[in-house]
């Protein structure tokens, strides 16, 4: 039997293609997944702000090569991770769910496909100063403006 499925083809897209910019977020699921040539960690992190975007979840990649591991240590200190089992080069899986930070998040397309890329992270105790950053940023540009 057919059904038709109103705007089923408008949503083709991942909502991840949509997000780009600063979130405050809590981490809901990590996974190792073991690779021969990239072994990475998958994150699944649910936006707790901007207030419009509260809900919606971001999944990405923390690269385990030795290339990308700076990347890793950056997250898990900025998340807030036990510094102990970090000091044992140790990451525990479910210690990483309800950690709450800041990220950058940005997209990149390759051969016409869409990545999302986590760029930075923060403390979440910085996502105030962070969040109100561009509006001072652009105000300042305005009032040069005026000048």
């Amino acid at each position: 039997m057919k059904r038709q499925i109103p705007g089923l083809h408008q949503q083709a897209q991942s909502q991840d293609d949509d997000l780009e910019g600063l979130f405050l977020v809590r981490v809901e699921r990590a996974f190792y997944r073991w690779h021969p040539q990239k072994p990475f960690f998958a994150v699944r992190l649910a936006i707790l702000e901007p207030k419009e975007q509260a809900g919606q979840a971001i999944t990405g990649r923390l690269y385990c090569t030795p290339k990308a591991l700076w990347k890793l240590n950056w997250f898990l200190r900025d998340f807030g991770y036990d510094p102990d089992l970090l000091g044992r080069d140790e990451v525990d899986d479910r210690a990483l769910v309800g950690l709450r930070g800041v990220v950058r998040v940005s997209h990149t397309k390759l051969n016409g496909r869409s990545f999302l890329n986590l760029e930075s992270f923060a403390p979440a105790a910085e996502w105030e100063e962070l969040s109100v950053a561009p509006i001072s940023a652009r105000e300042d540009q305005e009032a040069r403006r005026d000048l």
